[in-house]
Protein backbone atom coordinates (compact mmCIF):
# COMPACT_ATOMS: atom_id res chain seq x y z
CA UNK A 1 0.00 0.00 0.00
CA UNK A 2 1.11 3.28 -0.78
CA UNK A 3 0.17 6.45 1.73
CA UNK A 4 0.14 9.81 0.26
CA UNK A 5 2.88 12.55 2.22
CA UNK A 6 1.30 14.33 4.90
CA UNK A 7 -1.28 11.28 5.32
CA UNK A 8 -1.44 8.38 7.82
CA UNK A 9 -3.28 4.86 7.59
CA UNK A 10 -4.83 3.21 10.81
CA UNK A 11 -4.16 -0.37 9.83
CA UNK A 12 -6.01 -3.27 11.76
CA UNK A 13 -5.50 -7.16 11.60
CA UNK A 14 -8.20 -9.17 12.43
CA UNK A 15 -9.85 -5.91 14.25
CA UNK A 16 -7.33 -5.27 16.38
CA UNK A 17 -5.00 -2.20 16.00
CA UNK A 18 -1.71 -3.22 14.31
CA UNK A 19 0.30 0.23 13.43
CA UNK A 20 0.10 3.89 11.79
CA UNK A 21 1.16 3.76 8.17
CA UNK A 22 3.48 5.96 7.18
CA UNK A 23 3.85 8.26 3.95
CA UNK A 24 5.55 5.80 1.29
CA UNK A 25 4.88 2.20 0.64
CA UNK A 26 3.75 -0.30 3.38
CA UNK A 27 3.20 -4.10 3.27
CA UNK A 28 0.02 -5.50 4.12
CA UNK A 29 -1.30 -8.96 4.42
CA UNK A 30 -4.63 -9.89 2.51
CA UNK A 31 -7.07 -11.21 3.98
CA UNK A 32 -5.30 -9.94 7.49
CA UNK A 33 -4.57 -6.64 7.58
CA UNK A 34 -7.39 -3.76 6.32
CA UNK A 35 -7.33 -0.02 6.79
CA UNK A 36 -9.54 1.08 9.33
CA UNK A 37 -8.99 5.21 8.52
CA UNK A 38 -6.96 7.52 6.64
CA UNK A 39 -5.81 10.61 8.70
CA UNK A 40 -5.07 14.46 6.50
CA UNK A 41 -1.58 15.69 8.83
CA UNK A 42 -2.19 19.11 7.75
CA UNK A 43 -3.36 21.89 9.43
CA UNK A 44 -7.41 21.84 9.02
CA UNK A 45 -9.67 24.99 8.65
CA UNK A 46 -13.01 24.73 9.93
CA UNK A 47 -15.68 27.25 10.00
CA UNK A 48 -18.70 26.81 12.22
CA UNK A 49 -22.31 27.90 11.87
CA UNK A 50 -23.57 30.79 14.11
CA UNK A 51 -24.11 30.15 17.19
CA UNK A 52 -26.50 32.27 19.45
CA UNK A 53 -24.71 33.56 22.74
CA UNK A 54 -26.20 35.73 25.73
CA UNK A 55 -24.08 37.98 27.41
CA UNK A 56 -23.85 39.19 31.04
CA UNK A 57 -26.49 41.71 30.56
CA UNK A 58 -28.54 39.47 29.08
CA UNK A 59 -28.76 40.52 25.38
CA UNK A 60 -28.49 37.55 22.75
CA UNK A 61 -25.62 37.96 19.81
CA UNK A 62 -24.88 35.95 17.48
CA UNK A 63 -20.82 34.76 16.88
CA UNK A 64 -19.54 33.14 13.77
CA UNK A 65 -15.98 31.49 14.62
CA UNK A 66 -13.49 29.61 12.57
CA UNK A 67 -11.17 27.05 13.87
CA UNK A 68 -7.27 26.05 13.04
CA UNK A 69 -6.48 22.33 14.00
CA UNK A 70 -4.13 19.70 13.05
CA UNK A 71 -4.11 16.16 13.79
CA UNK A 72 -0.64 15.10 15.45
CA UNK A 73 -1.72 11.38 16.50
CA UNK A 74 -3.83 9.59 14.20
CA UNK A 75 -4.57 6.62 16.17
CA UNK A 76 -5.61 8.50 18.70
CA UNK A 77 -8.14 11.22 16.09
CA UNK A 78 -9.53 7.38 15.44
CA UNK A 79 -9.84 5.32 18.57
CA UNK A 80 -10.32 8.05 21.28
CA UNK A 81 -13.19 10.06 19.62
CA UNK A 82 -15.67 9.11 16.86
CA UNK A 83 -15.87 12.25 15.43
CA UNK A 84 -13.11 15.10 16.08
CA UNK A 85 -14.65 17.75 13.68
CA UNK A 86 -17.98 17.55 15.61
CA UNK A 87 -16.16 17.26 18.92
CA UNK A 88 -13.96 20.51 18.11
CA UNK A 89 -17.47 22.03 16.53
CA UNK A 90 -19.09 21.62 20.33
CA UNK A 91 -16.34 22.26 22.25
CA UNK A 92 -15.79 25.57 20.71
CA UNK A 93 -19.96 26.34 21.10
CA UNK A 94 -19.64 25.35 24.88
CA UNK A 95 -16.09 27.21 25.45
CA UNK A 96 -17.84 29.93 23.79
CA UNK A 97 -20.56 30.64 25.79
CA UNK A 98 -19.01 30.46 28.91
CA UNK A 99 -16.52 32.95 27.88
CA UNK A 100 -18.75 34.97 26.66
CA UNK A 101 -21.49 35.09 28.99
CA UNK A 102 -19.08 36.61 31.81
CA UNK A 103 -18.70 39.48 29.68
CA UNK A 104 -21.20 42.47 28.97
CA UNK A 105 -22.21 43.30 25.00
CA UNK A 106 -19.77 46.09 24.51
CA UNK A 107 -16.80 44.00 26.03
CA UNK A 108 -17.71 40.99 23.74
CA UNK A 109 -17.52 43.64 21.17
CA UNK A 110 -14.14 45.15 21.97
CA UNK A 111 -12.27 42.53 23.36
CA UNK A 112 -11.82 39.42 20.87
CA UNK A 113 -8.50 38.79 21.07
CA UNK A 114 -9.14 37.90 24.69
CA UNK A 115 -11.82 35.69 24.15
CA UNK A 116 -9.73 34.14 21.12
CA UNK A 117 -7.01 33.27 23.22
CA UNK A 118 -9.35 31.90 26.11
CA UNK A 119 -11.05 29.94 23.75
CA UNK A 120 -7.63 28.82 22.43
CA UNK A 121 -6.40 27.48 25.48
CA UNK A 122 -9.48 26.04 26.68
CA UNK A 123 -9.82 23.55 23.33
CA UNK A 124 -5.84 22.98 22.84
CA UNK A 125 -6.07 21.42 26.22
CA UNK A 126 -9.24 19.38 26.08
CA UNK A 127 -8.39 18.38 22.20
CA UNK A 128 -4.79 16.83 23.51
CA UNK A 129 -6.25 13.56 24.61
CA UNK A 130 -7.62 13.15 21.04
CA UNK A 131 -4.55 13.88 19.15
CA UNK A 132 -5.39 17.23 17.74
CA UNK A 133 -3.84 20.45 18.26
CA UNK A 134 -6.03 23.78 18.07
CA UNK A 135 -3.37 26.26 16.53
CA UNK A 136 -5.97 28.86 16.47
CA UNK A 137 -9.67 30.58 16.78
CA UNK A 138 -10.98 33.49 15.15
CA UNK A 139 -14.37 35.06 15.72
CA UNK A 140 -15.10 35.71 12.80
CA UNK A 141 -18.61 37.69 13.04
CA UNK A 142 -20.18 39.27 16.39
CA UNK A 143 -23.92 39.95 15.14
CA UNK A 144 -26.19 41.76 18.17
CA UNK A 145 -29.81 41.80 17.57
CA UNK A 146 -31.00 43.98 14.90
CA UNK A 147 -33.07 46.13 18.24
CA UNK A 148 -29.50 46.49 19.29
CA UNK A 149 -27.53 47.48 16.19
CA UNK A 150 -30.27 50.08 15.68
CA UNK A 151 -29.53 51.39 19.15
CA UNK A 152 -25.78 51.31 18.13
CA UNK A 153 -26.47 53.43 15.43
CA UNK A 154 -28.18 55.47 17.13
CA UNK A 155 -25.36 56.32 19.89
CA UNK A 156 -22.69 56.36 17.40
CA UNK A 157 -24.89 58.69 15.08
CA UNK A 158 -25.00 60.76 18.94
CA UNK A 159 -21.55 60.39 19.30
CA UNK A 160 -20.39 61.91 16.23
CA UNK A 161 -22.90 64.38 16.48
CA UNK A 162 -21.60 65.16 19.85
CA UNK A 163 -18.53 65.52 18.50
CA UNK A 164 -19.29 67.81 15.31
CA UNK A 165 -20.79 69.93 17.61
CA UNK A 166 -17.85 69.87 19.76
CA UNK A 167 -15.25 70.66 17.07
CA UNK A 168 -17.99 73.25 15.76
CA UNK A 169 -17.88 75.00 19.45
CA UNK A 170 -14.41 74.70 19.68
CA UNK A 171 -13.76 76.30 16.35
CA UNK A 172 -16.24 79.40 16.95
CA UNK A 173 -14.06 79.57 20.14
CA UNK A 174 -11.22 79.59 18.43
CA UNK A 175 -12.11 82.03 15.60
CA UNK A 176 -13.58 84.46 18.35
CA UNK A 177 -10.19 84.49 20.45
CA UNK A 178 -8.15 85.12 16.91
CA UNK A 179 -10.69 87.99 16.33
CA UNK A 180 -10.16 89.49 19.74
CA UNK A 181 -6.50 88.60 19.54
CA UNK A 182 -6.70 90.73 16.25
CA UNK A 183 -8.67 92.99 17.43
CA UNK A 184 -6.75 93.86 20.57
CA UNK A 185 -3.32 94.11 18.29
CA UNK A 186 -5.53 96.74 16.11
CA UNK A 187 -6.35 98.77 19.33
CA UNK A 188 -2.67 98.27 20.55
CA UNK A 189 -1.56 99.53 17.40
CA UNK A 190 -4.40 102.09 16.99
CA UNK A 191 -3.43 103.97 19.94
CA UNK A 192 0.25 103.03 19.45
CA UNK A 193 0.10 105.18 15.98
CA UNK A 194 -2.31 108.07 18.06
CA UNK A 195 0.13 108.82 20.77
CA UNK A 196 3.06 108.84 18.21
CA UNK A 197 0.72 111.35 16.27
CA UNK A 198 0.02 113.12 19.52
CA UNK A 199 4.03 113.82 20.48
CA UNK A 200 4.45 114.60 17.26
CA UNK A 201 1.17 117.16 17.03
CA UNK A 202 2.80 118.73 20.32
CA UNK A 203 6.08 118.48 19.23
CA UNK A 204 5.02 120.24 16.03
CA UNK A 205 2.85 123.21 17.99
CA UNK A 206 5.68 123.44 20.56
CA UNK A 207 8.50 124.25 17.84
CA UNK A 208 5.40 126.11 15.56
CA UNK A 209 5.21 128.25 18.79
CA UNK A 210 8.70 128.66 19.50
CA UNK A 211 9.60 129.35 15.96
CA UNK A 212 6.76 131.92 15.89
CA UNK A 213 7.30 134.05 18.84
CA UNK A 214 11.38 134.03 17.41
CA UNK A 215 9.81 135.46 14.34
CA UNK A 216 7.52 137.50 16.46
CA UNK A 217 10.51 139.20 18.26
CA UNK A 218 12.58 139.18 15.63
CA UNK A 219 10.47 141.19 13.64
CA UNK A 220 9.63 143.46 16.77
CA UNK A 221 13.10 144.09 16.92
CA UNK A 222 13.24 144.81 12.71
CA UNK A 223 10.38 147.44 13.57
CA UNK A 224 11.99 149.19 16.04
CA UNK A 225 15.31 149.47 14.07
CA UNK A 226 13.13 150.99 11.13
CA UNK A 227 11.18 153.51 13.25
CA UNK A 228 14.69 154.34 14.92
CA UNK A 229 16.10 154.88 11.61
CA UNK A 230 13.57 156.93 10.33
CA UNK A 231 13.53 159.09 13.49
CA UNK A 232 17.31 159.45 12.86
CA UNK A 233 16.67 160.32 9.16
CA UNK A 234 13.73 162.54 10.31
CA UNK A 235 15.77 164.37 12.93
CA UNK A 236 18.54 164.51 10.59
CA UNK A 237 17.04 166.41 7.76
CA UNK A 238 15.75 168.52 10.36
CA UNK A 239 18.89 169.81 11.74
CA UNK A 240 20.18 169.94 7.70
CA UNK A 241 16.94 171.94 7.02
CA UNK A 242 17.78 174.38 9.95
CA UNK A 243 14.25 175.27 10.38
CA UNK A 244 12.79 179.08 10.94
CA UNK A 245 10.12 179.85 14.17
CA UNK A 246 7.84 180.18 11.24
CA UNK A 247 8.23 177.00 9.47
CA UNK A 248 7.89 174.99 12.91
CA UNK A 249 4.80 177.33 13.50
CA UNK A 250 3.67 176.13 10.08
CA UNK A 251 3.96 172.22 10.38
CA UNK A 252 2.22 172.60 13.73
CA UNK A 253 -0.88 173.95 11.75
CA UNK A 254 -0.40 171.02 9.58
CA UNK A 255 -0.87 168.54 12.09
CA UNK A 256 -4.13 170.66 14.03
CA UNK A 257 -6.14 168.42 12.18
CA UNK A 258 -5.22 165.45 12.05
CA UNK A 259 -4.96 166.12 16.06
CA UNK A 260 -8.76 167.13 15.68
CA UNK A 261 -9.90 163.79 13.79
CA UNK A 262 -10.60 162.16 17.03
CA UNK A 263 -14.24 160.79 17.65
CA UNK A 264 -13.59 162.74 21.42
CA UNK A 265 -12.47 165.66 20.14
CA UNK A 266 -15.26 168.07 19.31
CA UNK A 267 -13.47 171.69 19.70
CA UNK A 268 -9.85 172.76 19.50
CA UNK A 269 -8.74 175.60 20.77
CA UNK A 270 -5.44 177.38 19.57
CA UNK A 271 -3.71 179.33 22.19
CA UNK A 272 -2.93 183.06 21.48
CA UNK A 273 0.37 182.87 22.48
CA UNK A 274 1.17 179.97 20.21
CA UNK A 275 4.03 182.59 18.42
CA UNK A 276 5.67 183.84 21.54
CA UNK A 277 6.28 180.01 22.81
CA UNK A 278 7.45 179.05 19.27
CA UNK A 279 9.72 182.31 19.30
CA UNK A 280 10.91 180.89 22.82
CA UNK A 281 11.93 177.87 21.50
CA UNK A 282 13.91 178.55 18.24
CA UNK A 283 15.64 181.31 20.82
CA UNK A 284 16.64 178.60 23.04
CA UNK A 285 17.79 176.27 20.62
CA UNK A 286 18.47 178.19 17.86
CA UNK A 287 21.10 181.07 17.30
CA UNK A 288 20.56 184.23 15.34
CA UNK A 289 21.52 184.53 12.05
CA UNK A 290 22.88 188.02 10.27
CA UNK A 291 18.91 189.09 9.35
CA UNK A 292 18.10 188.60 13.06
CA UNK A 293 16.06 185.84 12.39
CA UNK A 294 16.97 182.88 15.43
CA UNK A 295 17.32 179.75 13.09
CA UNK A 296 18.55 176.25 14.70
CA UNK A 297 22.12 175.09 14.97
CA UNK A 298 22.80 171.92 15.26
CA UNK A 299 25.48 170.35 17.97
CA UNK A 300 28.41 170.24 16.89
CA UNK A 301 28.88 167.15 19.19
CA UNK A 302 29.42 163.31 18.05
CA UNK A 303 27.35 160.53 19.30
CA UNK A 304 29.13 157.55 19.96
CA UNK A 305 26.03 155.24 19.34
CA UNK A 306 26.12 152.54 17.12
CA UNK A 307 23.79 153.21 13.57
CA UNK A 308 20.24 152.18 14.08
CA UNK A 309 20.87 149.42 11.44
CA UNK A 310 23.46 147.51 12.92
CA UNK A 311 22.26 144.53 14.91
CA UNK A 312 23.76 143.28 18.30
CA UNK A 313 25.67 140.05 18.85
CA UNK A 314 23.07 138.94 21.36
CA UNK A 315 20.50 139.06 18.43
CA UNK A 316 22.25 137.59 15.98
CA UNK A 317 20.47 134.25 16.92
CA UNK A 318 16.96 135.75 16.34
CA UNK A 319 17.49 135.77 12.48
CA UNK A 320 19.25 132.03 11.94
CA UNK A 321 16.87 130.21 9.97
CA UNK A 322 18.57 127.12 10.29
CA UNK A 323 17.18 124.08 12.07
CA UNK A 324 17.91 123.48 15.54
CA UNK A 325 19.69 119.74 16.51
CA UNK A 326 17.90 119.43 19.08
CA UNK A 327 14.64 119.74 17.77
CA UNK A 328 15.45 117.74 14.63
CA UNK A 329 16.64 114.93 17.54
CA UNK A 330 13.74 114.28 18.65
CA UNK A 331 11.49 114.64 16.16
CA UNK A 332 13.76 111.76 14.87
CA UNK A 333 13.25 109.98 18.33
CA UNK A 334 9.54 110.36 18.02
CA UNK A 335 9.40 109.09 14.34
CA UNK A 336 11.61 106.11 15.32
CA UNK A 337 8.75 105.78 18.36
CA UNK A 338 6.33 105.54 16.21
CA UNK A 339 7.43 103.11 13.62
CA UNK A 340 8.46 100.15 15.89
CA UNK A 341 6.49 97.11 16.01
CA UNK A 342 4.06 96.33 18.61
CA UNK A 343 5.34 92.87 19.54
CA UNK A 344 1.96 90.10 19.66
CA UNK A 345 0.12 89.13 22.94
CA UNK A 346 0.81 85.40 24.10
CA UNK A 347 -1.92 83.37 22.16
CA UNK A 348 -3.55 81.08 24.78
CA UNK A 349 -2.90 77.76 24.57
CA UNK A 350 -5.84 75.86 23.33
CA UNK A 351 -7.77 73.33 25.63
CA UNK A 352 -6.69 69.45 25.05
CA UNK A 353 -9.15 67.97 23.49
CA UNK A 354 -10.87 64.57 25.42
Amino acid sequence: MVVPQAQSAVVERLGRFRTVAQPGLNMLVPFFDRVRARIDLREQVVSFPPQPVITQDNLTVSIDTVVYFQVTDARAAVYEISNYIVAVEQLTTTTLRNVVGAMSLEETLTSRDAINTQLRGVLDTETGRWGIRVARVELKAIDPPPSIQDSMEKQMRADREKRAMILNAEGTRESAIKTAEGQKQSAILAAEGQKQAAILEAEADRQSSILRAQGERASQYLQSQGQAKAIEKVFAAVKRAKPTPELLAYQYLQTLPQMAQGDANKVWVVPSDFGKSLEGFARMLGEPGEDGVFRYEPSQETSDAPPAEAVEESVQAWFDTSTNPEVAEAVRAAEAVARKEVPPANMSQPPERG
